[in-house]
């Protein structure tokens, strides 16, 4: 069993007190077993894995090379004797000589030094080698990726010349843009694109939360943020997370709009729709709440190609198209077109 010794020996084998002990190249010929034992940053510490509490309180040595890892104090208090001690994988080997059992106690992003060192012993064919195992101690969780955004975005806000002196106005035309190319990268279908744009868009979101946590009266943090939505998303789904029932998405929608229309206490349909938007979802958005709300609302009409607009999005509302998506698909038709008149000789850049 893992436990303090009077006579601990050192890396080499031989104790503090110069006599051979068990574990030197001398006190037998079983390889014994390294195990490198690592654990996500993650997880709050000392939340371990059954396999790695019960491969710690057997091993016959337990060594860290960080007197600060974050899971000393835990494995301690457990019982564990932990040694502070950064072998080469010569001495680690030499260590397990005798059948022993040695637990490393990995930092987090991996000890490749020793590692590497084990790889080449093994790979030289000249040693005997003791039986090596990775052992995972604890696992990231599903968003855990999002306690390291978390913690790279409260660091640049801190020490970033540019990101420490933003403010939600001036950060405003940002989360549009970002939106935008991730809209075209879901329409022009490309996967990797996707992925970085929906990065672009999670990084606006948290960068204002860590602006508003700075807010002298009203602040509030990405947690916040993310209780709001996971609150507001389990009342609007009382067919998931209640005792109502949703067979069809239109029953879906019904519960959606019957729920946000008693949370916001809204006098009319067109309450919460942007009029900063671009003009043809404008016009779509408040065609789609006439009709779900039943109302014989006509397009007003008018002269000028305005009112022609507005007649042709309320149309292609009622049909199921999106008429921004229409638009966009069509002007790249266009410009696809463009191209192919210009030529392969055509300039790189004109005037505007």
């Amino acid at each position: 069993m893992n436990a303090h010794t009077p006579d601990t020996p050192d890396m080499t084998g031989t104790s503090t007190s110069g006599a051979p002990v068990a574990g030197s190249p001398g006190a037998g010929d079983a390889p014994g077993r390294v195990v490198l034992l690592t654990a996500s940053h993650r997880v709050a510490p000392g939340l371990l894995s059954w396999p790695a509490w019960r491969t710690l309180h057997a091993a016959d040595r337990v060594l860290c090379a960080d007197d600060a890892h974050p899971q000393l104090p835990y494995l301690r208090e457990a019982g564990v004797a932990v040694e502070i001690a950064a072998p080469t994988a010569r001495e680690l080997v030499d260590a397990c000589a005798g059948g022993r059992t040695v637990v490393v106690v990995a930092g987090g992003e991996g000890d490749g030094a020793l590692t590497d060192g084990l790889a080449r012993m093994a790979g030289s064919g000249r040693v005997a080698m003791p039986d090596l195992e990775l052992l995972p101690g604890s696992y990231d969780l599903p968003g855990a990726r999002l306690l390291d955004l978390v913690e790279v975005m409260d660091r640049i806000r801190r020490e970033c010349p540019w990101s420490s002196r933003q403010t939600h106005e001036g950060l405003a035309k940002y989360g549009i843009e970002e939106a935008y190319e991730l809209v075209e990268a879901i329409e022009d279908g490309d996967r990797d694109e996707l992925r970085e744009e929906l990065g672009d868009v999670l990084l606006q979101v948290v960068f204002h939360a860590r602006i508003a946590e700075e807010h002298e009266e009203e602040p509030f943090s990405v947690d916040d943020v993310a209780a709001t939505i996971v609150e507001k998303l389990i009342h609007r789904h009382p067919h998931v997370f209640g005792e109502e029932r949703a067979e069809t998405p239109e029953e879906v929608k019904a519960h959606w709009l019957r729920t946000k229309a008693i949370e916001k206490r809204r006098t009319s349909v067109t309450d919460g729709v942007p009029l900063g938007q671009p003009g043809l979802a404008l016009a779509a958005k408040l065609a789609s709440r006439v009709r779900t709300a039943g109302l014989d609302v006509a397009p007003p009409a008018g002269e000028g190609i305005g009112y022609e607009l507005l007649a042709l999005a309320v149309r292609a509302e009622a049909a199921g198209v999106d008429p921004e998506a229409a638009l966009r698909a069509a002007g790249r038709a266009y410009r696809d077109a463009i191209r192919a008149a210009e030529g392969p000789g055509a300039p790189d850049t004109v005037e505007g």
